[in-house]
């Protein structure tokens, strides 16, 4: 994952702004991969996979890609498997050292560091990629204009940035209200809440993890399709393809994601 600090345990959320591993820090790490269970299943990964080896597969003939936080590699992992180099940036210690304690975690390179400023040495890479939202972990736009530039200087010529973002959900804000729900069960709730004059967001979580109240809560900026692309052209890219999911299936009004393709002029 990106910037930010670590949420909180026990009966109340804290925010550990100074923590090194941003927001996705020990708190956050031990519980990643169980509370976005159903992201690590074959049907939501394979997809992602197939696109990202496909592109990497292309300019020059340099399979390389790069992942814009790389986490616990729920995607690095299975793209390695598949036979394309991954480096990955990230910011938390703490998500890598996961990455790292499963088979074949030890062979992905990592910069551990802001992936919206931090520079991997060497030859460049075929495709650069940033999924699952992330993008919206950097909280300024000029944060996430910097994100772009920064993945254009890591592209050979022709090389492809991906990013998988939802589209931003305001119109299930009635008028006076800020806040939705995004996931209700027996042992995890969990709800948005929109400032709309900034395009920020947080994103709130509860848990019961061992009979215990868990708590901690995100920052985000959402981002326009529109705005995307324009901060693409200001980083020397221009847009190639927009999908409302990782299979191609046509982006419309009524799409929640998209997945969208710039390739570096």
């Amino acid at each position: 994952m990106g910037r930010g600090g670590s949420g909180g345990g026990g009966g109340g959320g804290y925010e550990a702004v100074d923590d090194p591993d941003g927001y996705f820090g020990e708190v956050v790490a031990a519980h990643y991969d169980d509370t976005s269970a159903d992201m690590f299943a074959a049907e939501a990964v394979d997809p992602v996979v197939d696109l990202i080896a496909g592109l990497a597969d292309g300019p020059g003939g340099d399979a390389r890609a790069l992942e814009f936080g790389v986490g616990t590699g729920r995607i690095a992992l299975p793209l390695a498997r598949r036979g394309v180099p991954v480096h990955g940036i990230d910011m938390s210690r703490a998500m890598v050292e996961r990455m790292r304690a499963k088979p074949g975690g030890e062979d992905i390179g990592v910069t551990i560091g802001d992936f919206a400023t931090s520079r991997v040495d060497g030859p460049g890479f075929a495709v650069a990629y940033l999924v699952f939202n992330t993008i919206n972990n950097l909280t300024t736009q000029d944060a996430q204009v910097d994100c772009f530039r920064n993945a254009a200087a890591h592209l050979v010529p022709g090389g492809r940035f991906v990013i998988e973002v939802g589209v931003p959900d305001l119109r299930r804000l009635p008028p006076g209200q800020n806040a939705v729900p995004v996931r209700v069960g027996a042992t995890r709730l969990g709800f948005d809440t929109y400032d709309v004059a900034t395009q920020g967001m947080r994103s709130h979580h509860m848990m019961v993890v061992d009979g215990r109240p868990v708590y901690w809560s995100l920052p985000f900026r959402y981002v326009w399709p529109a705005e995307l692309d324009l901060m693409a052209r200001l980083a020397g890219m221009r847009l190639r393809d927009r999908w409302a999911g990782w299979k191609g299936e046509p982006f419309t009004n009524d799409s929640t994601t998209h997945v969208s393709v710039w390739e570096k002029v």
